[in-house]
């Protein structure tokens, strides 16, 4: 269960990131293959090999295992930008977020 989840989540985050699976494994030190034998589902990365996934996407191992946070970047992008603003920006921001959800 948790496997597909991996498989599933790295091929979505590093599509999303707009690099090839060769890109990706020259750029965490690995084999040009890396990422592709990760994807056909042929091996799991060590720890130390997922934490170096998840450093060159730009996400943490909790995003990256939160399936239902499909832009795990931009959210936590967003975030940072709402933790500076004082309750009553964040209670406007909040409203406008609900209309525009109801706007879909």
């Amino acid at each position: 269960m948790y496997e597909d989840l991996f498989y599933q989540r790295l091929i979505q985050l590093r599509t999303l990131k707009n690099v090839s699976a060769r890109e990706m494994s020259l750029s965490i030190g690995q084999s040009a293959s890396y990422i592709n034998t990760l994807e056909n589902q042929k091996a799991l990365p060590s720890m130390a090999a997922f934490f170096y996934i998840c450093e060159y996407l730009g996400v943490t191992p909790s995003e990256f295992f939160d399936g239902n946070n499909p832009f795990p970047v931009e959210l936590q992008s967003i975030v940072e930008v709402l933790k500076e603003l004082d309750p009553e920006q964040l209670s406007h921001l909040e409203y406008i977020a609900r209309q525009m959800k109801k706007k879909k």
